[in-house]
Order: structure tokens, then C-alpha cells, then sequence
């Protein structure tokens, strides 16, 4: 991987393929690699930007408190580094947030967005209650539990779900609590979504039980021009369970 440093923080990176600019960004707590799959798939087309989010996989984090935005901020400052003005931009769960952060951020930079598994809404105060208490929990006994919670809810499938728990165990306890935050305290997305001229593509499995599929589909009601891709039998994973179509999908962004 190469590396750039910015905002106080070392971010790792994978560049690959030619053409339009397309950053994939990975959920939490995961890592780039879980586009591993799609990669080869996308890069004919497109000139892929595959960083690890602040914290997770190669890149390092800051001990203070972070945003999604500064998240956002981190992807617009290797955009720089590399001399791309525009891109489309497409992430899975926690990636999409940021990807959203990014056009929310940055809409002039936005060519195409793409959410993989992913939501426009902000946390319930449940929802909110239930990341800090995460957060504590990983401060005080370290990443296990959250591990063991998670794993069995990304797929169905029971060797991704053993990939997902190999690679949640290689993060960082760090990158955990500043996500948790992070994510807990971002806004609503919604009133972003009228003013998306740009082609938006949408992929969920409807066995997805981290985010069900019914707030993809009110992403579709509220921009017409959006395509969404329904994946019958997959789950949270959906550029590993359904490879070809994830990848025929975020084509629509080129």
C-alpha cells in the first residue's frame, strides 16, 4: 500500500485501473480489503482509490475525537495528493456515511455516489446510547465482544463470516472507539438527497439484518433517478456476497 500523510494521521492506500476516478470506501470495522473481490471487476473501468479509513488496516488515527466529516476530509486530502478534482465516491455501511459526509462536504468534487449496505439516517437515541456504550465497553475489555456481536449479523454465509471475524481482530481498539463516536454523532443525510443530479446507485441484500433494506428503498422514493439493486439472499456484505453484482452496479457511476 502507499501512504500520504494528512490531518495529523498516515493513510494507507491501493490505486488501480484507468479511467474515471472511483473511491470505494470500507465499513466498520473492517478494511480495504473487503473490495478485494470487485477490484478486478471495476478496474477496466475505472481508476480505482481503495484507502483504509483513519484507524482501520494500515492507517493510523489521532487520540482526540473525530467526525464523520473528518473522516470526509481525510479522502478530500488524498484527492489532492493524488491531483483528482472529481470523483465518484461509493461505500459500504460505516463508508457510506463518510461517502455522504463527502458530498455533503465537498459536493462539487461529486461525480457519482455510491451506498453499499448503507443508510441516510442519522442513530436513534437507542441506536446513539448503543455505540458509546461500545465504545466503553472496547476502552475497558478490548474488541472481543464486539467481535463475537457482530460476525454472525454481517452474512449468512458462514466462510465470510469467518473472514469478517479475521479481519474485525487485525483493528485497532482505538479505531473502534473513535468510529463508535463518530457514527453516533452523525447527522441526517435525508435533506442531502434532493440535490443529487449525479448518478446514485444503491445495492442491498434483503437478508441484511445490521440495516434492513426498506431504508435503501426510501432512498430510491426520494431520488427517482437512482438505481437500486436488490440482492435476494445476501446480506451486509454485498461486494463479497454477490461480486458481479455489486461491481455491474457501481458501473452505472462511470
Amino acid at each position: 500500500m502507499q501512504k500520504v500523510n494528512l490531518n495529523g494521521i498516515q493513510l494507507a492506500y491501493e490505486q488501480h485501473g484507468k479511467g474515471k476516478s472511483l473511491v470505494l470506501l470500507h465499513g466498520y470495522p473492517l478494511d480495504h480489503h473487503i473490495w478485494d473481490d470487485v477490484i478486478p471487476l471495476l478496474s477496466e473501468k475505472f481508476d480505482l482509490i481503495v484507502p483504509d479509513l483513519r484507524g482501520f488496516g494500515d492507517s493510523t488515527t489521532v487520540d482526540s475525537p473525530y467526525t464523520i466529516d473528518d473522516f470526509a476530509s481525510d479522502i478530500a486530502g488524498l484527492l489532492d495528493h493524488l491531483g483528482i478534482s472529481k470523483t465518484a465516491i461509493a461505500g459500504h455501511s460505516m463508508g457510506g456515511y463518510v461517502a455522504l459526509a463527502f458530498a455533503r462536504c465537498h459536493p462539487r468534487r461529486v461525480t457519482g455516489l455510491g451506498l453499499v449496505a448503507s443508510q441516510v439516517l442519522a442513530d436513534s437515541p437507542d441506536r446513539k446510547e448503543g455505540r458509546y456504550k461500545s465504545a466503553v465497553e472496547v476502552a475497558e475489555k478490548g474488541i472481543g465482544g464486539v467481535v463475537e456481536t457482530m460476525a454472525p449479523k454481517f452474512t449468512p454465509d458462514l466462510r465470510l463470516q469467518a473472514y469478517a471475524r479475521q479481519t474485525m481482530e487485525r483493528q485497532k481498539p482505538i479505531a473502534y472507539i473513535g468510529a463508535l463516536k463518530a457514527m453516533a454523532e452523525r447527522p441526517d443525510s435525508t435533506p442531502l438527497l434532493s440535490g443529487m443530479k449525479y448518478p446514485v446507485v444503491v445495492v442491498h441484500g434483503d437478508a441484511d439484518v445490521l440495516i434492513p433494506i426498506d431504508w435503501a428503498r426510501e432512498v430510491k422514493a426520494a431520488i427517482p433517478h437512482a438505481h437500486l439493486i436488490e440482492l435476494s439472499g445476501v446480506g451486509h456484505m454485498p461486494m463479497m456476497e454477490a461480486k458481479e453484482k455489486t461491481a455491474e452496479a457501481l458501473k452505472r457511476l462511470a
